[in-house]
């Protein structure tokens, strides 16, 4: 079915029973209800709600969308740690390969994106029934967060629910990838005259904007090939198959949507890269498209991405800590060798009297002139930026609850332990080692393994789950990988070195290093070029797709199986096969 009936037809009333089954408990469908009734009434609140499900948990928890993009690739994975992390199994699932229909991950995104879909059909058919004088301009962003939840379903599950809210007697539809690809490509297109561009029209990042739609044409040009042809069983995927629109190939389209960001002058890569996923990086001039977050009464932003990789005795103040959870593999730590120097591998943090915190035994107290904001005073202590691996130093908590401190009240730093393994330094250690080299599982005294991603700043305020630090989901980084790609798909090699340079140079390294940039590479080959788009992306939540396309999915690494095509995609969840038989099991999956 072709999308783009839904944004002609007009005047006619809602029916969502079928598609809400589907996609929501019974919970979530006496709640949905009342929205819809609300919404009615409201399109500005119907249109909220579905920005709203983007930070609710879909693209800021890391057991969300985040566990079936990084979990399952070679940068992310989540073992049993000792008595933490068990579960049923379903965290080390995503890294062993070994997720059913009915594990409970793959069954909640199917559920957090379908309701983003039904709520985006909600906020259309409510702003299409409304004569507001915003009317254009947001009918035109409802559509677009309708592609983008709709997208990303496809892109993991390889169908996805629609039904058309502006016909009462509509069918539910099931759509499939290989031919829905070109259709939401078309409906994207359709909506650019209606988009506002950033920043006008009280627009901003926040936002789905024309620059918005350009960086998801972007990645639905860059992926319809692997749409096309989902089980290919070598990954000879038609990378240059004639567009579905306008002239030349998928990448050459690629090309087209990435360079009217990359050269529209509104952005510029960032010389700190960590500024990308700082506190303050609502002021990045990389960002295009971002999951706004704020600590409120209504709904505090999300911390997952920096909590889940720091250790519970790392502790930004006295009142905060990590928890112990995922780190990278020493296959993608191992990619990096050669690269420490890059300015996105690591930085260090300076403090404001000078001191810088090395993270070893060479800093023995930092100034305690940063407070935690919002708290009575609590002294803030900031770690390091990017992969942390061996003995890591930190402050300690005196039996008061309060953080040690020097007589001049500067915050002592200490080698520190393992909170649950007291004898265990905290020792961060590439090499994995697990007893059993198949399954993803520590014992107690071996909780500290596993190198660690500090890439997003964690914010003190507010408790450990909260955070103000927006989640980037088209930035002008991962833009210039794609076009890098695109080039290289087309065998034009200098372009492509020259948007992997551009990346490398940008960056620079700390003053502790005299702000020195990277280093450019002098060739490129697609196992570099493959190198290159983890060094800027990881832990961003776009490493499956980049496996799928390099043909990496399949190969074995530390506790993960050689695997078959077919888990290229995951299974539609048993609940809603149970409750519907609209939906077809994906291949591989069947009961």
């Amino acid at each position: 079915m072709k999308l783009t009936q839904l944004f002609n037809t007009k005047n006619a009333t809602v029916a969502f029973l079928a598609l809400l089954s589907i996609s929501c408990t019974d919970l979530d469908e006496v709640i949905l209800d009342e929205e819809l009734g609300e919404a009615g009434a409201n399109p500005a609140a119907a249109l909220a709600a579905a920005y709203d499900r983007l930070g609710d948990r879909t693209f800021v928890d890391h057991g969300a969308v985040f566990a079936l993009q990084e979990y399952t690739s070679d940068v992310a994975l989540l073992p049993t740690r000792g008595s933490d992390w068990g579960d049923g199994g379903k965290w080390r699932s995503m890294h062993e390969f070994s997720w059913t229909s009915n594990n409970a991950i793959v069954t909640d995104n199917w559920n957090l994106l379908t309701n983003g879909i039904t709520k985006s059909l909600t906020a259309i058919k409510s702003i299409d029934e409304s004569d507001i004088p915003q009317k254009n301009l947001y009918l035109a962003e409802a559509k677009g967060l309708l592609a983008f939840y709709t997208f990303t379903t496809l892109d993991l599950y390889g169908q996805a629910p629609y039904r058309d809210p502006l016909n009462l007697n509509a069918p539910l539809e099931i759509l499939q990838a290989d031919t829905a690809i070109d259709n939401l490509i078309l409906d994207v297109e359709a909506l650019l005259p209606e988009l506002a561009e950033l920043g006008q029209q009280s627009t901003h990042v926040g936002r789905f904007t024309k620059e918005a739609a350009y960086g998801l044409l972007s990645n639905m040009y860059l992926n319809r090939a692997v749409f096309k042809d989902r089980y290919n069983p070598t990954s000879s995927f038609n990378f240059n198959e004639a567009a579905v629109s306008g002239s030349g190939s998928d990448m050459d389209r690629v090309i087209y949507y990435t360079s009217l960001l990359i050269n529209s002058g509104k952005f510029n890569l960032e010389s700190n890269y960590f500024k990308n996923f700082s506190l303050d990086n609502a002021s990045s001039s990389e960002m295009i498209f971002a999951v706004v977050q704020k600590i409120d009464y209504i709904r505090n932003g999300d911390n997952d991405f920096a909590y889940v990789s720091m250790e519970r005795n790392q502790r930004v103040s006295s009142a905060n800590r990590g928890t112990n959870a995922s780190c990278i593999s020493p296959e993608f730590y191992a990619s990096w060798n050669g690269n420490h120097d890059d300015p996105r591998f690591h930085r260090y943090v300076q403090y404001s009297d000078g001191t810088w915190f090395m993270n070893n035994a060479t800093t023995t107290s930092v100034p305690a002139t940063d407070i935690v904001p919002g708290s009575a005073g609590l002294p803030w202590f900031h770690f390091n930026y990017g992969i942390m691996a061996g003995p890591q130093y930190g402050p300690k908590l005196t039996s008061s609850g309060a953080f040690e401190m020097t007589e001049d009240n500067r915050i002592k730093v200490f080698p520190l332990v393992m909170e649950k393994s007291t004898t265990t330094p905290m020792d961060f250690t590439p090499e994995l080692n697990f007893d059993n080299p198949t399954v993803a599982v520590f014992a107690q005294n071996q909780i500290n393994r596993g190198a660690r991603v500090f890439k997003y700043e964690f914010d003190p305020e507010e408790g450990n789950g909260s955070s103000n630090v927006d989640i980037p989901l088209f930035r002008l980084g991962g833009i210039y990988t794609m076009r890098a790609e695109a080039y290289f798909r087309k065998g034009d090699i200098g372009l492509a070195l020259a948007d992997v340079n551009a990346l490398r140079t940008s960056r620079t390294r700390e003053a502790l290093f005299n702000n020195v940039p990277g280093t450019p590479i002098v060739s490129l080959d697609a196992e570099t070029l493959y190198k290159e788009l983890g060094f800027e992306m990881y832990w961003e939540m776009y490493r499956r797709p980049q496996m799928i396309r390099f043909g990496k999915y399949e190969l074995p690494f530390s506790a993960k199986p050689v695997s078959q095509p077919y888990r290229r995609i995951f299974p539609i969840p048993q609940e809603t096969m149970d409750v519907t038989k609209a939906f077809s099991q994906n291949f591989g999956y069947e009961l």
